[in-house]
Order: structure tokens, then sequence, then C-alpha cells
């Protein structure tokens, strides 16, 4: 388990830093009136996100390598913090889904936008990442118009050789009808923090008792 989020973790820091400090983005950042952007808070997010699961990783691992009672309480209490943050989340992106929607939308959007512009590799990876996972392809769909085909997925019949779902509105789709299940996948993750961190206080239990 340690693994899968050291490599999340990881993925969401490696990606955040590019977006924030790559020549084709760093701009973004300098001006002021886009502080409060989609795409600057997103970034920010993933920074710190990934910031955190990875040192939640260490003073896991150390802890239990070590089985250093400091460290399993640190990795206990940031547990905790980030069992409470995805539920809150969860709950959150339930009770806004219209703003999330929009917030994620715009975020896409910027992406598209960036990716058009100078054709950042690693853009074009997070988008064929997002393709592939929605199943659905730019900003249009059509095929005769879509410019970033290249990071599209397979059509699903003939049909879709000629237009797929577009993104923006499939982000919307899932916000609107998944709602709940968007918030299950926070809370869910959160229940999963919440039983690590028992099994970890559950050992630190015993080794006091022992």
């Amino acid at each position: 388990m340690s693994v899968f989020w050291q490599v999340l973790g990881f993925a969401f820091l490696g990606l955040g830093m590019w977006l924030r400090f790559s020549g084709s983005t760093r701009g973004i950042f300098e001006i002021e009136a886009l502080h409060s952007s989609a795409f600057v808070i997103a970034v920010t997010v993933l920074i710190a996100l990934g910031s955190v699961m990875l040192i939640v990783v260490v003073f896991g691992d150390y802890g239990a390598c070590s089985e250093k009672r400091c460290s399993l309480k640190v990795f206990s209490v940031l547990v905790s913090f980030l069992a409470l943050a995805e539920v809150v989340v969860g709950v959150l992106v339930y009770s806004k889904s219209a703003e999330f929607r929009m917030s994620v939308v715009e975020f896409y959007s910027s992406m598209y936008a960036l990716y058009l512009s100078n054709g950042d590799p690693v853009i074009g990876i997070t988008l064929t990442f997002i393709h592939k996972m929605l199943h659905c392809c730019g900003v249009t769909g059509v095929s005769a118009l879509e410019v970033v085909q290249n990071t599209c997925p397979k059509p699903d019949g003939w049909i879709q050789h000629i237009i797929m779902p577009n993104c923006p509105g499939i982000i919307a789709d899932v916000f609107n009808s998944k709602a709940p299940l968007v918030m299950g996948m926070f809370v869910g993750t959160g229940a999963l923090l919440v039983g690590k961190c028992v099994a970890c206080c559950t050992f630190l239990h015993l080794d006091a008792v022992n």
C-alpha cells in the first residue's frame, strides 16, 4: 500500500512542479490577476498534496522499519489529517458539485489551450490520461476538427470515428449525474487511510504493552 501512495505522491508532485516551473506555464503564475484561476489553484493543490503524501510515506516507512514510536505517532497524525481532508473534500464536491464542475472544466480547458500553444509533452501525457480515463476527445470531439487527436482514445464503433464525446461535456456529466460516486471515492479513500491509522495505533498500543 505504501508503494501505491509513494507512486501517487511522486506523480502529483512531479506533475505539479512541471506545470509550475515549466517555461510554457511559468508565466501564468507571474500574472497576479490569474492567481485565483482554476489552473493555478489546481497546480498548487497537486504540489501540496504530493508533498504531504510523500512525507506521510517517509514517516510511515521509517517508523515501520525502525519501530520508532515517534515516527509512527507523527505518521498516525498525518494520516488522520489526510483522512479528514479526504472526507471533507468529498462532502464539498457533493454539496458544491456545480462549482467544482466549473473549476475542473476550466482546469481542463487551460491544459488543452497550453498544449495547443506549445505542444508540451508532459501536458500531452496528462491530456492522454484524462481522455482515456473519461473516453472523450478534446473540446469538440469532432475528428475532422479536433487538433489534439493524437491524445484521444481509440473510437468505440464507427460513429466515434466521426465524433466522440467532448471532454467538457463528459466532466460536467460526471459531476451532474455521478456526484455521489465522486464523493464515495473520496470518502472511501479516507476510510482506507483511517484503517491504516487504526492499524498503526494498534501497533503502538501493543508495543507499549509489551
